[in-house]
C-alpha cells in the first residue's frame, strides 16, 4: 500500500526482457536506499514492484507480462526516462495522499498542460485508439474533488466528463517539480490507477470492475448459421 506522495526519481535499465535495475541517483532519495530490504514493495511510476536484489544505487525487480502490458514500464526501460519512486506505507506513517495500491488500471496520456500563476492545470485522456474500453470502467471512479493516481502521484480531480474519457488536475509547484510530471510532453503515456474506495463501492453495488465482453444475441438464425440446427 502506498500514499501517492513521491519521494524520489530514478531510471530503469534493462537486464532481461522482464527484469531491470532501478537506479536511484538523487541525493534526496538516500533515506529510501538506506531503508531498503529484500522483498520490500516499491512503487515505480505507480507500479508496485518487489525488491529482488539490492545494488549500490538502487535495486533489481521483475515485472510480470500482465504488468508490462498494462503499464508504461516497457516504454520507460527503452527510453531511459525518469520514473517516480515511493516506498510502501509503514504502520504509523503519515497518510498525506490517498490509498494507492500500485495496481494500474490502464494507460492514459497527457492531453494538455497549462501553466498558471499558482499551479499547472494538466488534462489527461485515454485515447480510444490504444485503450478502447479504458474509460468504460475507470470513468466511474472519476469524480470532481475525488482522488486518482497518475504515475503513482496522488492527484485531486478538478474536473472530468461524465464518461471518464478525460480528467483535469491542478498540480502545485512542489508536486510538479519533484516528480516526473515536469518532464511530460503532450501525448506522453502515463499510468492511471483509480481510487480503491470507489472500486469497492462499485463491487458492493454489483457493478463489474472491468468492462465485459459483448456477447452476440442467441437466436434461431444464429444457431443455424453456426451449425447447431
Amino acid at each position: 500500500m502506498f500514499t501517492g506522495l513521491i519521494q524520489g526519481l530514478g531510471i530503469l535499465y534493462p537486464l532481461e526482457s522482464d527484469r531491470f535495475t532501478l537506479s536511484i541517483f538523487d541525493a534526496s532519495t538516500n533515506p529510501i536506499l538506506s531503508d531498503l530490504a529484500l522483498g520490500d514493495s516499491v512503487a515505480v511510476d505507480g507500479v508496485c514492484l518487489t525488491v529482488e536484489e539490492i545494488v549500490n544505487d538502487g535495486f533489481v525487480a521483475t515485472a510480470s507480462p500482465e504488468t508490462l502490458q498494462r503499464t508504461t514500464l516497457t516504454q520507460k526501460i527503452q527510453t531511459a526516462t525518469y520514473v517516480n519512486i515511493e516506498p510502501s506505507l509503514r504502520v504509523g506513517s503519515k497518510l498525506g495522499g490517498h490509498f494507492v495500491t500500485g495496481h494500474i488500471d490502464g494507460i492514459g496520456c497527457l492531453q494538455e498542460s497549462i501553466s498558471t500563476d499558482k499551479a499547472w492545470e494538466m488534462t489527461f485522456a485515454a485515447p480510444s485508439s490504444r485503450l478502447e474500453q479504458w474509460h468504460h470502467y475507470i470513468g466511474r471512479y472519476l469524480i470532481p474533488k475525488g482522488s486518482v493516481a497518475v504515475n503513482g502521484i496522488s492527484l485531486t480531480v478538478a474536473d472530468c466528463d461524465r464518461q471518464g474519457t478525460w480528467f483535469k488536475a491542478a498540480v502545485i509547484p512542489h508536486t510538479y517539480h519533484q516528480t516526473n510530471l515536469c518532464h511530460l510532453k503532450i501525448g506522453d503515456w502515463v499510468n492511471i490507477e483509480g481510487d480503491i474506495l470507489g472500486k469497492y463501492v462499485a463491487k458492493l453495488l454489483g457493478q463489474p470492475l472491468q468492462p465485459q465482453q459483448e456477447t452476440s444475441e442467441i437466436s434461431l438464425t444464429f444457431l443455424t448459421e453456426n451449425g447447431y440446427l
